[in-house]
């Protein structure tokens, strides 16, 4: 499934919106153009190779929901070498960024028999919102799901809307340990029970595709959908006593907990790791931090910011970046030095920013926000250590959201860009063991730390840090893929095809 596709105000046949309420924390994508992109996918993809494709894994981003009218959610037409289905009478997908339920509207909302939290963007938190807000919209439709569920309904012809505990999980009001609803409590509460989708278990099939689909065989296997944190990690999960630890824009470090292990029932808003279904009715225990490539990627804005405001100009090379926080540096110990300061004008997208006229160097460089970021790096790996200690929470965690971002051991002989940058880094890895203690991952058999993530990836000195506090061997370089990971489910699961 295709997460990045944005929604537009354009409004197909049966595809209203739900932005009721307040639009500016609202958060939804026209379900057409994710089809569409998912369409054009297939497309791309040699035809003799979907010609032998025998089982369909499917994936996508959990919490979110959106609705259809059962039998009337696609229309199949003719799409060149064989048919393709199109939304018809569907919302659409509300996602999990949807920030419409305030604190106070899931205060008022019945407590879940359920260890996990209910937050704005789940299922049926959203759905108590439309229920609230918007009743007329919700009586438009019989079916909800995911996306991917709904993907998977269409494809296999369903007569209802199936889900997985994994995605069950996710909505909110799902006991795991008894694999079902709290109907009773939604119920009560007025909630549109029919509305929610049967229970499958992860790994199951869901059932065959009903027609041919871009050469892909009818009768062909689909597996019930995924969520996406548990597909990735099955990709690239060899053993139970690996760790995947996944550092992109946030953070997450994740383990299957050993067979047997029952979270508690209450949940528990203050605590830092969260246990999700996983297969075979274990669970992955899961500390997912909000702050991780996004916290250097503020950086390098702010300084790009700095820059702009110092009036910092023509000369700057790659090099040159290093001599300008030195400047930054002797300001902030000279404070009578004073600047010639100009305004700064916007950049192309966002992307670049023009430097202009300068009491310290000649106008005109273009300074890109990549180049800054690769020198920060380089600074950095020739700084080695640090005394300087950075609490990187520009954004706050789930279980602390009002804590921010802080800076202490400051000293004048350690302010040089490698010092910041090493302790940046150095920072959102101990961000993470204050959320789970890496002994705890040893308590728990834990042999292994598979690295992965685009800001793992390019920061060397991201990885010697991950290397620093990690007691056990971490392995980089393998990708986490949602896709691969619902494949292998597949092919493992249910068509008995397991590597050696």
């Amino acid at each position: 499934m295709s997460p990045s596709v944005r929604s537009t105000g354009h409004r197909g046949v049966g595809a209203p919106r739900s932005d009721f309420g307040d639009m500016e924390k609202g958060r939804e994508q026209d379900v057409s153009r994710i089809i569409q992109a998912l369409n054009e996918c297939l497309a791309a993809l040699p035809q003799q190779l979907l010609q032998e494709v025998c089982g369909i894994g499917v994936s996508g981003q959990m919490h979110g929901v959106m609705f259809w009218k059962t039998g009337q959610g696609c229309e199949w037409t003719e799409g060149g070498v064989s048919p393709v289905f199109e939304p018809r009478a569907v919302s659409h997908l509300v996602t999990w960024q949807d920030g419409r339920c305030s604190s106070e509207f899931l205060a008022s909302l019945p407590q879940p028999e359920s260890h996990l939290n209910v937050a704005s963007g789940f299922g049926c938190a959203t759905i108590f919102w439309l229920l609230k807000n918007s009743p007329e919209f919700l009586k438009s439709y019989d079916a909800a799901g995911t996306i991917h569920d709904f993907v998977v309904a269409m494809l296999c012809g369903l007569p209802r809307s199936l889900m997985c505990d994994q995605n069950a999980a996710s909505w909110g009001y799902f006991n795991t340990q008894g694999q079902s609803w709290n109907s009773e409590i939604l119920r009560t509460s007025g909630f549109p029970v029919h509305l929610l989708p049967d229970i499958a278990e992860a790994g199951s099939v869901a059932g065959r595709t009903s027609r041919a689909w871009f050469g892909i065989p009818k009768g062909t296997q689909v597996g019930v959908a995924l969520g996406d944190l548990q597909a990735s990690v099955y990709s690239c999960m060899a053993r139970r006593t690996d760790a995947v630890l996944n550092i992109s824009t946030s953070v997450q470090l994740a383990t299957s907990m050993p067979p047997g292990f029952r979270p508690a029932q209450t949940p528990d808003p203050a605590a830092p790791v969260t246990y999700f279904p996983y297969f075979d009715r274990t669970y992955l225990a899961v500390a997912a931090s909000l702050n991780g490539g996004n916290v250097l990627a503020t950086f390098v804005h702010m300084l790009v910011q700095w820059m702009a405001d110092l009036g910092l100009g023509k000369s700057c090379s790659s090099d040159a970046l290093v001599h300008l926080w030195e400047l930054w540096i002797r300001s902030f110990r000279e404070t009578e030095r004073s600047h010639k300061l100009r305004d700064r004008p916007q950049g192309a997208h966002g992307k670049r920013i023009l430097l202009v006229q300068t009491s310290v160097t000649d106008p005109g460089l273009e300074v890109e926000e990549s180049t800054v970021y690769s020198r920060m790096i380089q600074a950095a790996a020739q700084q080695r250590d640090t005394c300087l200690a950075i609490t990187p929470t520009v954004l706050g965690e789930r279980h602390l959201p009002d804590q921010l971002a802080s800076v202490t051991r400051i000293s004048s002989s350690e302010l040089s860009l490698g010092h910041v940058t090493r302790a940046m880094c150095r920072g959102i890895v101990q961000n993470l063991h204050s959320m789970l203690p890496f002994q705890q991952l040893k308590e728990w058999g834990v042999e292994q730390v598979i690295g992965s993530g685009s800001a793992l990836s390019r920061n060397e000195v991201l990885k010697q840090e991950v290397q620093r506090a990690f007691p056990f061997p971490v392995s980089f370089g393998q990708d986490v893929d949602a896709a691969v990971g619902a494949a292998l489910v597949m092919l493992q699961r249910n068509l008995n095809q397991r590597e050696s």
